[in-house]
């Protein structure tokens, strides 16, 4: 992990890594599907029809997926490689990507990943689920991974069952950057690190840690000490293992809990919520083995606190 030089200033840029959007002129009248078939010549037919359906053509800047689209001299033709998500109507959350595959959004915290058996509705599945409903009835999401309540930040749902699938069974070679922004109690006097342990849950849904093997799973955490203050320090936790409460329970173990944290050790609240933001998540697209990253902006409140 790399050490910030300005912390205000390397958290608040966002640095997507993305296909750059082409752009074309029309030399000849044509067919917009023979047009993009000449310009897009590594892509397959199919590819490029599925351009055209998920609304990334425009030409003359208005989305077109009609694929014998008439084309005239000098027209400008663009490829847009990220939809442009319809905007939620619900507070909570924002989807940041979404392809036919698969949904990447920004969690507030408070937010529930999944309902549970006193929350059903409002849910960050429940919203995302009716919105791609409203698109077609038979659509559906699938959980692939979750964050607690508490925490915010990035958070990715698959569209179908084998996708799903094929991101969960190859997680650990899919996911190239998981990484985490915590606000601990104290100053971390150590300014690298690595936790490990054994996570085992109580029947009360308490995650404890041990050092013996057999009793819980493997965790491992890796920290760096980006910011402290007087009262806090500012790390970015990067996870080999992605265990429940994983984060919050070696902070613990490091004797310096996350902000907010009553669960697992933390005496102070002084920004009324969990100091923890799932920051950057970056991974191999599925399908078309793309390299993705997503980064999202550092909670106010956090940067306030340094």
């Amino acid at each position: 992990m790399r050490q910030p030089k300005d912390i205000k200033k390397t958290f608040s840029q966002k640095k997507k890594v993305k296909p750059n959007d082409l752009k074309f002129e029309v030399q000849h009248d044509s067919e917009l599907l023979v047009f993009l078939l000449e310009k897009l010549s590594q892509k397959s037919r199919n590819d490029v029809k599925v351009l055209l359906r998920d609304k990334k053509v425009f030409v003359e800047g208005e989305a077109i997926s009609q694929f014998n689209q008439p084309l005239r001299l000098g027209q400008k033709v663009e490829i847009r490689w990220e939809k442009q998500p319809e905007e939620i109507k619900i507070r909570g959350l924002k989807i940041i990507f979404e392809d036919q595959y698969l949904i990447v959004i920004d969690k507030e915290a408070g937010v529930l990943s999944i309902a549970t058996e006193k929350q059903k509705e409002n849910t960050a599945y429940s919203v995302l689920s009716e919105y791609v409903k409203r698109q077609d009835p038979a659509n559906k999401i699938f959980v692939v991974h979750r964050l607690d309540k508490d925490t915010s930040g990035i958070m990715m749902y698959a569209k179908s069952q084998r996708i799903q699938k094929a991101l969960q069974e190859n997680w650990n070679d899919n996911i190239l950057e998981r990484t985490y922004l915590a606000v601990v109690e104290g100053i971390v006097a150590k300014p690298v690190g690595k936790i490990i342990s054994y996570l085992t849950e109580s029947k009360a849904l308490i995650m404890y840690s041990s050092q013996n093997p057999e009793q819980g799973q493997k965790a491992v955490t890796y920290y760096e000490v980006a910011k402290t203050s007087k009262k806090h320090s500012l790390l970015q936790v990067n996870l080999e293992t992605g265990r429940k409460n994983q984060i919050r329970v070696h902070m613990k173990d490091l004797g310096h809990s996350v902000i907010g944290d009553d669960k697992y050790g933390a005496t102070t609240n002084p920004i009324k919520r969990l100091g923890l933001h799932a920051w950057v998540l970056s991974f191999t697209h599925p399908v078309t083995k793309e390299a993705m990253r997503f980064e999202t902006e550092v909670p106010k409140a956090f940067l306030g606190l340094f």
